[in-house]
Formats: C-alpha cells, sequence, structure tokens
C-alpha cells in the first residue's frame, strides 16, 4: 500500500535567463524580459512529494516534520533572498530556468530522502507556470 505525501515551501529569488555562449541578440530574442541584466525574481511555490510504503511502526512515509526540516535546510536557506545566478553554485554554469531549478532541488533532496521512497518536486514560478520532476 503506497501513499504520497506532499509538503508545500516557499522561497523568493533573482534569476537571469542568458548564455554566456550567445550573443546579446540572441539571448535577448529567445528569453525577452527574463533575459534583464539587472535580474528580475519570482516568488517561488516548491511542492515536495514523497512516495512509499506506510511503516507499521510509525503510520508514517515520511515524518513530515522530517521533511519540512530537510526541505528548510537543504533549499529554502541555499535559494531564498538569493540571486540564482550569482549566489548558487549549481547556476554558475547552467541557465536557472524553472526547469533546472526544479532538477536541482530534486538532486539535492534526494541525497536526503530514503532510496526506497519515490520523490517528486513541483515548482511554482508564477501561479500559470510551474514544472515538475520526478527523476526521469
Amino acid at each position: 500500500m503506497k501513499v504520497s505525501v506532499y509538503r508545500k515551501a516557499h522561497f523568493n529569488a533573482a534569476h537571469r535567463l542568458h548564455r554566456k555562449d550567445w550573443s546579446d541578440e540572441r539571448n535577448q530574442a529567445t528569453f525577452g524580459k527574463c533575459n534583464n541584466p539587472s535580474y528580475h525574481g519570482h516568488n517561488y511555490e516548491l511542492i515536495v512529494k514523497v512516495k512509499g510504503e506506510i511503516d507499521p511502526e510509525t503510520g508514517f512515509v515520511i515524518d513530515l516534520k522530517v521533511l519540512k526540516d530537510i526541505i528548510e535546510e537543504k533549499v529554502i536557506e541555499r535559494f531564498d533572498h538569493k540571486n540564482l545566478n550569482v549566489d548558487v553554485e549549481e547556476f554558475q554554469d547552467i541557465n536557472p530556468t524553472a526547469e533546472y531549478i526544479a532538477v536541482v532541488i530534486w538532486r539535492i533532496l534526494r541525497q536526503e530522502i530514503k532510496e526506497d521512497l519515490e520523490l517528486s518536486v513541483t515548482l511554482y514560478e508564477t501561479p500559470r507556470n510551474f514544472v515538475e520532476y520526478s527523476g526521469e
């Protein structure tokens, strides 16, 4: 009997969509306003899904307090009120699109959550734009 549990979190961060190996014209044509040299920010909403068997002793798939603490320590402290392009090591060489941000968050969390549990990350960049990554 597998059950999915979810934890929501929130962080604010700035970024610029820009490829160093492209001309300014190509970056502007591809990324538009998101290529602003002064960066721009989002109020990101993060949903972390963990799926697995219920532990017969605790009744938990994962202790949600433990999951909350992992998300806070490993993701929120690292990304909140940061310039992703400048302050976050993982984005020194990759464009911090919503897609890549979700993948980076998933990889960070995957190291902290038992391998027998399935993990999925949904990241809302805006209320209407969001991505999901589950390690596939």
